[in-house]
């Protein structure tokens, strides 16, 4: 499946929230988002006894496989000053179906539930748009359930438009239809300053 999903973030990020390079000791934190983010957003959309099937620890390996062999992909968290993870987004080249598709392709974007409208989706989209952009990408990618109305309005409101591009995927024994959508990156040389107001969270690298 190739589609990424994200709540609408229409408010002002939580305080003091950071973001960074994801860690191996994230895994598991990134596996709980992601299993949560599913469950929440993917409710009447793909089939029920699907999603109570996800398994946290089972998300853990596979997140770790992932992370151990991750190649170019950028993977990213949201940090609170606690140290809670609360969200976590990935981008890389576009994968082995897409090849041949100029610049990049956003993987996933989730936070937490309780996190929706906390503004940290717009600030992990935010942070990989620019490392996108620093990276020489002309534009990006990304793929989503065509029924999610909040995660594509959200993606609309980023810059994002859909291309025409659809495909299709079993869950649970449903097809599942997802749509593509591209945005053009800005170069730095010309990318205009942004106000404070607009990127609330922090960013550093990771230590």
């Amino acid at each position: 499946m190739r589609h990424s999903t994200t709540p609408p973030d229409p408010s002002p990020s939580s305080p003091g929230t950071t973001i960074r390079d994801m860690r191996i000791d994230d895994c598991e934190a990134v596996a709980t988002i992601r299993v949560r983010g599913w469950q929440h957003a993917y409710r009447g959309l793909l089939p029920q006894p699907y999603l109570d099937r996800m398994d946290i620890a089972e998300e853990t390996g596979q997140r770790r496989r992932y992370f151990e062999e991750r190649g170019e992909t950028v993977n990213v968290v949201a940090e609170r000053p606690d140290g809670t993870v609360t969200g976590w987004a990935c981008v890389g080249p576009h994968r082995a179906e897409d090849h041949g598709l100029p610049g990049c392709e956003l993987y996933a974007i989730y936070v937490l539930p309780e996190q929706i409208g906390s503004g940290t989706g717009r600030a992990l989209l935010a942070e990989l748009t620019d490392r996108a952009t620093d990276a020489g990408h002309a534009d990006m990618a990304l793929w989503v359930l065509r029924d999610n109305g909040p995660a594509r309005r959200f993606y609309e409101r980023a810059g994002f438009r859909p291309d025409g591009g659809e495909d299709t995927f079993l869950a649970g024994g449903a097809l599942v239809t997802e749509v593509r959508y591209v945005r053009p990156l800005t170069p730095p040389d010309v990318r205009p300053l942004t106000p404070p107001d607009v990127r609330p969270l922090t960013r550093r690298a990771a230590g």
